[in-house]
């Protein structure tokens, strides 16, 4: 199983995104993703998480907020991913325009889910500004969504 960390920051009425099209055979490519990555050994998902969004944006984000976990099962159609999700609004630094992932846009709230964003993500986005802390399972088969289950505590 592979683990991440998954980061939304809040910015008044706006939302930093990262729009996917610089890798190659990047399973993303073409999306528009909050920022994250893949846990390095021995370090915890807040490590994770503010480590990521530092490299991939020049932000350093404070007290980031944890609000959900999600499981993708073989969602590379290889690994299962455990991914944690977190929220910020506030941070320091100066934003980069782009990274070597894609480009970074702040994006009005109101136009978040007219971006092409994976489906789940449509889903769990809504969850995290006024919805308890989840725990959700997301499927999908040959990068189409499946379904999903969701436990709100």
């Amino acid at each position: 199983m592979k683990i991440g960390t998954l980061w939304y920051i809040y910015n008044a009425n706006r939302t930093l995104m990262l729009h996917r099209v610089k890798k190659e055979n990047d399973m993303h490519k073409d999306k528009w993703n909050g920022l994250g990555g893949k846990l390095i050994p021995g370090e915890t998902p807040e490590e994770c998480v503010i480590r990521e969004v530092k490299e991939e944006s020049g932000l350093f984000i404070k007290n980031p907020h944890l609000k959900g976990i999600i499981t993708f099962p073989k969602f590379d159609d290889i690994d299962d991913w455990l991914v944690f999700v977190y929220v910020a609004n506030s941070y320091t630094g100066q934003l980069l325009k782009e990274c070597n992932e894609g480009i970074l846009q702040w994006i009005n709230n109101d136009d978040l889910f007219e971006l092409n964003l994976w489906a789940g993500d449509k889903i769990f986005m809504k969850w995290l500004k006024n919805k308890p802390f989840f725990s959700a399972k997301f499927h999908y088969l040959n990068n189409k969504y499946v379904k999903h289950s969701v436990v709100f505590y």
